[in-house]
Protein backbone atom coordinates (compact mmCIF):
# COMPACT_ATOMS: atom_id res chain seq x y z
CA UNK A 1 0.00 0.00 0.00
CA UNK A 2 1.57 3.02 -0.93
CA UNK A 3 2.13 5.70 1.78
CA UNK A 4 -0.58 8.32 0.24
CA UNK A 5 -3.67 5.09 0.32
CA UNK A 6 -2.12 4.55 3.86
CA UNK A 7 -3.09 8.46 4.93
CA UNK A 8 -6.73 8.16 2.93
CA UNK A 9 -7.43 4.88 5.02
CA UNK A 10 -6.22 6.54 8.44
CA UNK A 11 -8.02 9.92 7.99
CA UNK A 12 -11.20 7.76 6.91
CA UNK A 13 -11.13 5.55 9.64
CA UNK A 14 -10.39 8.40 12.28
CA UNK A 15 -13.48 10.25 10.40
CA UNK A 16 -15.44 7.61 11.36
CA UNK A 17 -14.61 6.81 14.87
CA UNK A 18 -15.64 10.60 15.57
CA UNK A 19 -19.01 9.91 13.70
CA UNK A 20 -19.96 6.52 16.14
CA UNK A 21 -18.56 8.79 18.98
CA UNK A 22 -21.51 11.47 18.14
CA UNK A 23 -24.11 8.40 17.27
CA UNK A 24 -23.54 7.03 20.89
CA UNK A 25 -23.93 10.52 22.22
CA UNK A 26 -27.36 10.71 20.19
CA UNK A 27 -26.70 12.34 16.87
CA UNK A 28 -28.64 10.71 13.96
CA UNK A 29 -26.58 10.00 10.86
CA UNK A 30 -28.61 9.80 7.32
CA UNK A 31 -25.38 7.74 6.20
CA UNK A 32 -22.50 7.73 9.00
CA UNK A 33 -19.74 7.20 6.41
CA UNK A 34 -20.53 10.33 4.46
CA UNK A 35 -20.33 13.04 7.05
CA UNK A 36 -17.26 14.86 7.62
CA UNK A 37 -16.85 16.34 11.78
CA UNK A 38 -13.89 18.01 12.99
CA UNK A 39 -13.03 16.68 16.52
CA UNK A 40 -13.18 19.91 18.12
CA UNK A 41 -17.37 20.37 16.97
CA UNK A 42 -20.10 19.78 19.40
CA UNK A 43 -23.53 18.30 18.54
CA UNK A 44 -26.25 17.77 20.60
CA UNK A 45 -28.46 14.83 20.90
CA UNK A 46 -31.72 14.52 18.66
CA UNK A 47 -29.89 16.59 16.08
CA UNK A 48 -29.91 15.18 12.25
CA UNK A 49 -26.94 15.07 10.33
CA UNK A 50 -27.36 14.72 6.15
CA UNK A 51 -25.24 12.81 3.78
CA UNK A 52 -21.75 14.93 2.86
CA UNK A 53 -22.68 17.69 5.64
CA UNK A 54 -19.07 19.06 6.49
CA UNK A 55 -18.85 20.63 10.03
CA UNK A 56 -15.89 22.04 10.79
CA UNK A 57 -13.83 23.96 13.37
CA UNK A 58 -14.55 25.18 16.50
CA UNK A 59 -18.71 24.49 15.87
CA UNK A 60 -21.67 24.35 18.40
CA UNK A 61 -24.54 23.12 17.18
CA UNK A 62 -27.95 22.47 19.48
CA UNK A 63 -30.30 19.41 20.01
CA UNK A 64 -33.06 18.78 17.41
CA UNK A 65 -31.27 20.45 14.76
CA UNK A 66 -31.26 19.20 10.98
CA UNK A 67 -28.00 19.90 8.62
CA UNK A 68 -29.07 19.04 5.62
CA UNK A 69 -27.43 16.96 2.77
CA UNK A 70 -24.54 18.98 1.23
CA UNK A 71 -24.26 21.93 4.35
CA UNK A 72 -21.08 23.32 5.13
CA UNK A 73 -20.61 24.86 8.71
CA UNK A 74 -17.50 26.35 10.34
CA UNK A 75 -16.70 27.88 13.14
CA UNK A 76 -20.43 28.71 14.06
CA UNK A 77 -23.06 28.40 16.87
CA UNK A 78 -26.46 27.05 16.50
CA UNK A 79 -29.51 26.80 19.05
CA UNK A 80 -31.96 24.37 19.83
CA UNK A 81 -34.40 23.30 16.61
CA UNK A 82 -32.14 24.77 14.22
CA UNK A 83 -32.88 23.62 10.38
CA UNK A 84 -30.47 24.59 7.70
CA UNK A 85 -30.31 22.79 4.33
CA UNK A 86 -27.97 22.48 1.55
CA UNK A 87 -26.05 26.11 2.59
CA UNK A 88 -22.61 27.31 3.82
CA UNK A 89 -22.53 28.88 7.51
CA UNK A 90 -18.97 30.70 8.33
CA UNK A 91 -18.32 32.25 11.78
CA UNK A 92 -22.09 32.77 12.28
CA UNK A 93 -24.85 32.28 14.96
CA UNK A 94 -28.06 31.00 14.50
CA UNK A 95 -30.66 31.04 17.29
CA UNK A 96 -33.36 28.62 18.44
CA UNK A 97 -36.16 27.37 15.72
CA UNK A 98 -34.45 29.26 12.80
CA UNK A 99 -34.55 27.85 9.30
CA UNK A 100 -31.42 28.20 6.59
CA UNK A 101 -31.67 27.92 2.89
CA UNK A 102 -32.05 26.06 0.54
CA UNK A 103 -28.70 27.42 -1.16
CA UNK A 104 -27.91 30.24 1.61
CA UNK A 105 -24.51 31.62 2.53
CA UNK A 106 -24.10 33.09 5.93
CA UNK A 107 -20.64 35.06 6.04
CA UNK A 108 -18.53 35.67 9.11
CA UNK A 109 -20.52 38.04 11.39
CA UNK A 110 -24.05 36.77 10.95
CA UNK A 111 -26.51 36.78 13.79
CA UNK A 112 -30.02 35.38 12.74
CA UNK A 113 -32.31 35.68 15.36
CA UNK A 114 -34.86 32.92 16.97
CA UNK A 115 -37.31 31.53 14.54
CA UNK A 116 -36.02 33.68 11.77
CA UNK A 117 -36.09 32.44 8.15
CA UNK A 118 -33.16 33.13 5.63
CA UNK A 119 -34.43 30.88 2.17
CA UNK A 120 -32.57 30.01 -1.20
CA UNK A 121 -30.73 32.19 -2.62
CA UNK A 122 -29.73 34.77 0.11
CA UNK A 123 -26.13 35.77 1.13
CA UNK A 124 -25.93 37.33 4.21
CA UNK A 125 -22.86 39.19 5.71
CA UNK A 126 -21.94 41.09 8.94
CA UNK A 127 -25.43 41.38 9.59
CA UNK A 128 -28.14 40.59 12.18
CA UNK A 129 -31.61 39.51 11.63
CA UNK A 130 -34.08 39.72 14.95
CA UNK A 131 -36.74 37.23 15.74
CA UNK A 132 -38.91 36.41 13.04
CA UNK A 133 -37.35 38.10 10.54
CA UNK A 134 -37.58 36.68 6.68
CA UNK A 135 -36.08 36.88 3.68
CA UNK A 136 -36.86 34.14 1.87
CA UNK A 137 -35.56 34.40 -1.53
CA UNK A 138 -32.84 36.35 -3.80
CA UNK A 139 -31.68 38.90 -1.28
CA UNK A 140 -28.24 40.42 0.02
CA UNK A 141 -28.20 41.42 3.34
CA UNK A 142 -24.60 43.32 3.69
CA UNK A 143 -24.05 45.28 6.84
CA UNK A 144 -27.24 45.83 7.90
CA UNK A 145 -29.35 45.22 11.54
CA UNK A 146 -32.54 43.59 10.52
CA UNK A 147 -35.22 43.94 13.20
CA UNK A 148 -37.55 41.71 14.64
CA UNK A 149 -40.72 40.24 12.52
CA UNK A 150 -39.52 42.53 9.47
CA UNK A 151 -39.96 40.92 5.90
CA UNK A 152 -37.72 41.37 3.12
CA UNK A 153 -38.96 40.67 -0.62
CA UNK A 154 -37.51 38.34 -3.16
CA UNK A 155 -34.74 41.00 -4.66
CA UNK A 156 -33.48 43.28 -1.79
CA UNK A 157 -30.32 44.62 -2.18
CA UNK A 158 -28.44 46.51 1.17
CA UNK A 159 -26.13 48.51 -1.04
CA UNK A 160 -23.49 48.86 1.42
CA UNK A 161 -20.32 50.08 -0.78
CA UNK A 162 -19.87 53.39 -2.30
CA UNK A 163 -16.92 52.41 -3.41
CA UNK A 164 -14.47 53.60 -1.14
CA UNK A 165 -16.33 52.63 2.09
CA UNK A 166 -19.12 50.17 3.58
CA UNK A 167 -21.82 51.66 5.01
CA UNK A 168 -24.52 50.31 7.40
CA UNK A 169 -28.04 50.26 7.56
CA UNK A 170 -30.66 50.05 10.30
CA UNK A 171 -34.37 48.40 9.56
CA UNK A 172 -36.76 48.53 12.22
CA UNK A 173 -39.25 45.87 14.26
CA UNK A 174 -41.99 45.02 11.95
CA UNK A 175 -41.26 46.65 8.68
CA UNK A 176 -41.93 45.50 5.27
CA UNK A 177 -39.71 45.75 2.47
CA UNK A 178 -40.72 45.01 -0.60
CA UNK A 179 -39.65 42.95 -3.74
CA UNK A 180 -36.29 44.31 -5.61
CA UNK A 181 -35.97 47.64 -3.64
CA UNK A 182 -32.18 48.53 -2.98
CA UNK A 183 -31.33 50.30 0.29
CA UNK A 184 -28.47 52.24 -0.39
CA UNK A 185 -26.61 52.72 3.10
CA UNK A 186 -26.71 54.55 5.48
CA UNK A 187 -30.41 54.58 5.73
CA UNK A 188 -32.80 53.80 9.01
CA UNK A 189 -35.84 52.37 8.06
CA UNK A 190 -38.26 53.25 11.15
CA UNK A 191 -40.62 50.60 12.95
CA UNK A 192 -43.29 49.32 11.24
CA UNK A 193 -42.47 51.32 7.89
CA UNK A 194 -43.28 50.05 4.43
CA UNK A 195 -41.04 50.57 1.36
CA UNK A 196 -42.77 49.94 -2.05
CA UNK A 197 -41.68 47.41 -4.31
CA UNK A 198 -38.94 48.64 -6.98
CA UNK A 199 -38.14 51.53 -5.08
CA UNK A 200 -34.42 52.67 -4.38
CA UNK A 201 -34.51 54.15 -1.08
CA UNK A 202 -31.65 56.83 -0.44
CA UNK A 203 -32.87 59.02 3.02
CA UNK A 204 -34.48 57.55 6.06
CA UNK A 205 -37.59 56.62 6.63
CA UNK A 206 -39.86 57.43 9.68
CA UNK A 207 -41.62 54.73 11.48
CA UNK A 208 -45.25 53.90 10.25
CA UNK A 209 -44.27 55.45 6.85
CA UNK A 210 -44.51 54.78 3.04
CA UNK A 211 -42.11 55.05 0.70
CA UNK A 212 -42.70 54.79 -2.84
CA UNK A 213 -39.67 55.50 -5.02
CA UNK A 214 -39.96 54.78 -8.77
CA UNK A 215 -41.35 56.15 -11.74
CA UNK A 216 -44.86 56.50 -12.59
CA UNK A 217 -46.12 54.21 -15.24
CA UNK A 218 -47.07 55.53 -18.51
CA UNK A 219 -48.93 53.07 -21.27
CA UNK A 220 -48.36 54.30 -24.78
CA UNK A 221 -50.43 52.28 -26.72
CA UNK A 222 -49.82 51.26 -30.80
CA UNK A 223 -46.37 52.10 -29.59
CA UNK A 224 -44.63 48.77 -30.86
CA UNK A 225 -46.85 49.25 -34.53
CA UNK A 226 -45.73 52.48 -35.24
CA UNK A 227 -41.58 51.48 -34.31
CA UNK A 228 -41.62 48.71 -37.02
CA UNK A 229 -41.13 46.00 -34.43
CA UNK A 230 -44.94 43.65 -34.96
CA UNK A 231 -43.51 40.37 -35.95
CA UNK A 232 -46.12 38.47 -38.26
CA UNK A 233 -46.87 35.20 -36.98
Amino acid sequence: MSDLLKEYREKAEERLRINLRHAENGVLFTDIETAYIDARARIGRGTRIGPCAVIEGDTRVGEDCLIGQNTRIRDSRFGKGVHVEQSVVVESEIGDGACIGPFAYLRPGSRIGAGAKVGDFVEVKNSSLGAGAKASHLTYIGDADIGADVNLGCGVVFVNFDGREKHRSVVGNGAFIGCNVNIVSPVVVGDGAYVAAGTTLTTDLPAGALAVGRARQRVLEGWVKRRGLLKSR
